[in-house]
C-alpha cells in the first residue's frame, strides 16, 4: 500500500514537472498546458505503473 502511494505521488511529481519543464504555453496541448491535468495524468501512470510493479 505504501509503495503503491510511493509511486502515485512520484507519478504526480513528474507530470508536474514534465508540465513546467515541456509543457504547451500556447494552450492548444490539453494535457501538458494545464498543469493540473498534466498532475493528475502523471499520477494515473504512478498508480498503473504500481500495478506491475508489485
Amino acid at each position: 500500500m505504501l509503495a503503491r502511494l510511493g509511486f502515485i505521488a512520484g507519478g504526480a511529481a513528474l507530470g508536474l514537472a514534465y508540465q513546467h519543464v515541456i509543457g504547451c504555453r500556447s494552450g492548444t496541448c490539453p494535457i501538458t498546458s494545464n498543469p493540473y491535468i498534466s498532475t493528475l495524468c502523471g499520477a494515473l501512470m504512478g498508480y498503473l505503473l504500481s500495478g506491475s510493479a508489485s
